[in-house]
């Protein structure tokens, strides 16, 4: 079946996969990709619809949103397209977040002007409510528990959603996960522009009153998100809840069920029309929620005093953060620590490289020549050369011990961006992920390129085992591939992540793979068991992971700000390091295993001991 895209299309449906519609002769399939099976939904200024992506074996699905060409002197369609481009900039910006959907593709075509997104397989809040009746006080904390992290997240990035509604939070009926969509009502924000009055835009009943007045903050999210709750507790439409001769709610005389003190105290908090009396971030409300059980570290300043007998004081762990480093004036990407010496490397969006002493730590060079962020890096088993991976298209090949740069790796017939690298325990082969869906493998002595293995989608990390027979890699597919490092065979895809593989290590021995994924689970894949554990403890994705060369420890990164140390082989959460006030991007273990090195989009480094 596919579905014409043409709206003046008499008889749109199609039986089969033809390439062009039988009525009226429009191709079917977007840029020799995208086809589209059905709508989904259609407003004044476009239509959505389920659609497959052909071009990938698995034929996964997707959605097409297709904005109708405004027509000339048409203002409100002028601004659907604005709107349109904004939502394709915000998806772009908020990244592989498993709960906001992943832009794909974003381009004209015949004119009419299409982004292509992810697919979530489920339903808005607003069905469940019309299927199943009022929430109680078990979904609704479910509810904040899920979207809050989202939320602050979104506000990380300098962006105001400005229309969370049931409509707009997606139940995944697989995994029960809530998706966060439609951005094209968002802002990005600025000290300038969160003083100055903007469009009003939002829905009406769910939009803060500084936001009707086109003043939108981060608090304005948190207002809308509080309402969703209280609609969705009494099955009752906002503008109905609220009376404005008392200037204030009366959601409670409208609940199906009861609600706690505590929670209903959380949710008027949220939904207080005064702004300095409402939530300022989202992890205050997580905070409030459940104290005993936030363990992730975002930073907020309370308005109002909390209540001691409120909260459970956090277990003492006995890492301590030693020394906060300084020195990138961009997002900390990588970090690498040199097997024969007290030195590790640190590479950064500011592109540059920086080499330390982990003994004083002090900067003891930087390596300078990449023209774009440098995102990832590794040692070779000597210590003697330093492989860096760039966005410029290039690896790099450094002399450690003196900062001279001994050669420079690409691939004329194409762009290498180098996501993720990997060096064989011989020393003799380099190993690149790259966004083109492709793994190098390089000659490290003389730069010669060895071998082009092909993957279905980005390769987002790889590895090495000890004994330097399999090599694997992760993707932004959800799968994890196994290949002969030797000969460049496929020996084995493993699946069971829902999202984006960001990390992948060996353990000593070879015998686990520890993968760890944008759906903030860690899984450990045991070869000689057969078996799999899934960890779970973060609340957001996860970036990176290392394994302690004693064997003992697992030390994972998120985007929730922590990081998270679970003991082997046991897989139990020992400790949560909160410090970093942005995304844990990297993290590294010392050879002796008591100092781990952790990097962060905050800019800084910072060194815990135990």
């Amino acid at each position: 079946m596919s579905y014409c895209l043409n709206p003046n299309c008499a008889n749109p449906r199609n039986v089969g996969d033809r390439p062009f519609c039988q009525s009226c002769g429009m191709e079917l399939v977007l840029g020799d990709r995208y086809r589209a099976l059905e709508p989904l939904g259609a407003g004044g200024f476009g239509r959505t619809f389920l659609a497959v992506d052909e071009y990938l074996p698995s034929r996964p699905r997707c959605v097409i949103k297709q904005l109708f060409p405004p027509k000339p002197g048409t203002r409100h369609a002028a601004k659907a397209e604005e709107l349109f481009q904004r939502e394709a900039e915000r998806l772009d910006e908020l990244g592989q977040h498993p709960q906001i959907p992943k832009l794909l593709a974003h381009f004209i075509h015949n004119g009419y002007p299409y982004l292509i997104q992810t697919y979530v397989d489920g339903h808005p809040l607003t069905r469940e409510l019309l299927q199943a009746g009022a929430f109680d006080e078990d979904q609704i904390r479910h509810l904040l528990r899920g979207l809050l992290p989202v939320v602050q997240f979104v506000h990380d990035h300098q962006v105001i959603h400005r229309d969370i509604k049931p409509d707009n939070i997606i139940r995944d009926r697989h995994t029960e996960t809530l998706t966060l969509v439609d951005f094209g009502a968002s802002k990005m924000t600025t000290a300038s522009s969160l003083s100055k009055t903007g469009t009003v835009i939002g829905s009406a009943g769910y939009s803060a009153p500084e936001q009707v007045a086109g003043k939108a903050t981060f608090a304005s999210d948190l207002y809308s998100l509080g309402v969703t709750c209280i609609h969705l507790m009494t099955e009752v439409p906002p503008i109905d809840l609220y009376c404005f001769v008392e200037g204030r709610w009366l959601w409670r005389d409208h609940l199906m069920q009861s609600v706690s003190d505590d929670l209903a105290l959380v949710i008027d908090r949220m939904i207080e029309p005064t702004i300095s009396r409402r939530y300022a971030a989202a992890s205050a409300v997580l905070h409030d929620l459940e104290p005993a059980q936030v363990s992730f570290a975002l930073p907020y300043r309370p308005s109002a005093p909390m209540n001691p007998a409120a909260t459970v004081p956090p277990q003492r762990s006995p890492w301590r953060c030693m020394r906060t480093l300084c020195e990138h004036k961009q997002a900390v990407a990588a970090i690498a620590l040199n097997p024969r010496n007290q030195q590790f490397a640190s590479a950064s969006f500011d592109r540059s490289i920086r080499l330390w002493d982990v003994k004083t730590d002090k900067s003891t060079g930087i390596l300078l020549g990449h023209t774009e962020p440098v995102v990832s890096l590794a040692f070779s088993p000597d210590g003697q050369r330093l492989i860096s991976g760039s966005l410029d298209d290039t690896l790099r090949v450094w002399n450690p011990e003196n900062g001279e740069l001994l050669r420079t790796l690409n691939d004329p017939s194409d762009s290498i961006v180098s996501l993720a690298v990997a060096v064989s325990p011989d020393g003799q082969t380099v190993v690149s992920g790259s966004d083109q869906h492709t793994i190098r493998l390089w000659h490290l002595a003389t730069g010669r390129l060895v071998r082009t293995l092909e993957e279905p989608r980005a390769v987002t990390c790889v590895a090495i085992s000890p004994d330097g027979r399999l090599l694997a890699s992760g993707s932004s597919g959800n799968t994890i591939r196994l290949w002969n490092l030797y000969t460049g065979e496929l020996l084995k895809t493993l699946e069971g992540h829902s999202r984006d593989v960001n990390a992948i290590a060996f353990s000593a021995d070879g015998s686990i793979l520890v993968s760890a994924s944008s759906d903030h689970s860690i899984r450990l894949w045991n070869f000689e068991t057969r078996k799999v554990q899934m960890l779970n403890g973060h609340h957001d994705w996860i970036k990176a992971i290392a394994l302690s060369p004693d064997g003992t420890l697992l030390a994972s990164g998120s985007s929730d700000h922590t990081v998270k140390l679970w003991s082997l082989p046991d897989g139990k959460l020992c400790h949560t390091l909160a410090g970093h006030t942005r995304e844990v991007n990297a993290i590294a273990f010392t050879t002796d295993s008591q100092i781990l090195i952790s990097g962060s989009r905050d800019r800084t480094i910072k060194l815990w001991r135990r």
